[in-house]
């Protein structure tokens, strides 16, 4: 008789700033999600496992499944690459499109984060 094991909701946090990743991922890790924590719009991508020009993951199908996100939370204000500009990149791919992304920011400067 197989017994059905439920895979926790998982949350990837992109966020520069280390203390906010930790945060984040405690507070997460309170409700049972599953978090993984990246540094930067890049290296999501890559846990992603989206190539930076290209709309087709990098790994086999098989892969994808073991990586499966259902929730992004990123910064909006990162060197590099924005939250803002992840947000495009996410939605653009036809593979990584329908995950929610939340964008967030502990600036308090509206302009900075106005578009």
């Amino acid at each position: 008789m197989a017994v059905a094991v439920e895979t926790p909701f998982h949350v990837l946090a992109v966020d520069d700033s280390l203390p906010d990743r930790k945060l984040i991922e405690r507070l997460l890790k309170t409700s049972s999600f599953q978090v993984t924590t990246v540094d930067s719009g890049s290296k999501a991508l890559e846990f992603l496992g989206l190539h930076d020009h290209e709309d087709s993951p990098i790994s086999a199908q098989s892969d994808q499944q073991e990586v499966a996100v259902n929730l992004i939370i990123t910064d909006y204000c990162m060197p590099g690459m924005t939250g803002y500009d992840l947000l495009k990149k996410i939605k653009e791919s036809s593979y990584l499109r329908d995950i929610p992304v939340v964008i967030m920011s502990s600036d308090n400067i509206p302009s900075r984060i106005n578009r």
